[in-house]
């Protein structure tokens, strides 16, 4: 394919939604910086491989090539200890230690709670989810992918996907309750 096809493709497959890359980014990478870097890196990528984008949906594919060169950058930018992908018992052991979990209660008011909550709240209360809850929620609630392009993007099994974002829901909610207080 020519330079002038692959230029179009990547007009047209990519650059609408380089926004939604940089915004995920910076819910991956914690800061505008390191996200612009990453995204720059991403697009690079997505250059070179748009002749073989197979015609799915293009903002998932897109989301996809930025979440992986996330993960690469980090593991080439940042300590080993801060890029942790691994089993939820890991992350749970992570982000509470010794301490006991807090009771997460139904799911149901969750939902309430944080759409009640302040903007700036729920930004910071994201931010403090561990990476796996973190990237599922930002896939579904902030970029609306669904379920299925999720678990395909983390190639997971799609009860993985709903499990994790239940507790992310749930996550979140209980953060946003104890700010509020």
């Amino acid at each position: 394919m020519d330079d002038d096809r692959s230029a179009e493709l990547f007009r047209s497959v990519v650059m609408p939604h380089l926004a939604d890359g940089l915004a995920l980014a910076r819910w991956l990478a914690g800061n505008v910086t390191d996200a612009e870097d990453i995204v720059q890196d991403a697009a690079i990528k997505a250059l070179r491989a748009v002749t073989r984008f197979d015609g799915g949906n293009p903002r998932a594919w897109v989301l996809a090539i930025v979440r992986n060169t996330a993960f690469s950058w980090f593991a080439k930018h940042r300590p080993k200890a801060l890029v942790m992908v691994g089993g939820l018992a890991e992350i749970d052991e992570a982000t509470y230690g010794d301490e006991p979990q807090p009771d997460l209660g139904p799911e149901t008011p969750e939902a309430t709670l944080i759409r009640r909550a302040d903007a700036s709240m729920v930004e910071a209360a994201i931010a403090e989810l561990p990476l796996p809850f973190r990237e599922i929620l930002v896939f579904r609630d902030i970029n609306g992918l669904s379920y299925r392009e999720i678990a395909d993007l983390l190639n997971v099994p799609m009860g993985t996907v709903m499990s994790r974002l239940s507790r992310a829901r749930a996550r979140l909610a209980t953060r946003l309750a104890e700010k509020d207080k």
